[in-house]
């Protein structure tokens, strides 16, 4: 899973009325929460809180002031959620690591703006450690999931040494002249 969400910053929320009329071809229809809802799998809740927390932020406001969602929101929705869901973040790592994200794009920027010697070496620096960061958020991670594996097949290998105690248990009952064994 990359770590690069569609839209690195999301988009200030417009306060243009949307218009009744359908869009033109090139514009993309903009759905409201419950359709982003339905698509994603996330409740329109959750959306909202991920809004409140500063996950996202609609593309636009329609003019009764619904939530509009545009493709970019929605993949970044299914980005929050897969780190989530699939692996297992905190809502709390995945806003650091969506901001790692958007400062190395406006970094990114910056630095093919300017010429200026100090000012891109700071640029630089400060991407190292963001990366750094998003580095070590991974690492504990994994380091987490190798624990969790160690524990899980620590207990596999425990239930095996019952299994077969109670295998030899079974295998030793049903043996001729055995001591369960009734003449």
């Amino acid at each position: 899973m990359s770590l690069s969400p569609p839209r690195s910053d999301p988009i200030v929320a417009s306060s243009a009325p949307a218009s009744s009329a359908p869009p033109p071809a090139s514009e993309e229809r903009l759905l409201r929460i419950q359709e982003v809802a339905a698509d994603v799998g996330l409740t329109a809740r959750s959306i909202r809180y991920y809004e409140e927390i500063g996950l996202l932020k609609p593309a636009a406001r329609s003019q009764g002031d619904y939530r509009l969602y545009d493709s970019d929101d929605i993949e970044r929705l299914r980005f929050v959620k897969g780190l989530r869901d699939d692996a297992g973040f905190s809502l709390a790592e995945i806003g650091q690591l969506l901001e790692d994200e958007s400062a190395r794009v406006r970094i990114r920027a910056r630095l093919q703006a300017t010429r200026d010697v100090a000012e891109r070496k700071q640029l630089l620096i400060d991407g190292i450690a963001r990366v750094d960061r998003q580095v070590a958020t991974l690492r504990r991670k994994v380091q987490r999931l190798e624990t969790m594996i160690a524990d899980a097949e620590a207990r596999r290998a425990h239930l095996g040494e019952h299994l077969a105690e109670t295998e030899e248990q079974a295998s030793s009952m049903t043996r001729p002249g055995s001591p369960g064994d009734e003449a």
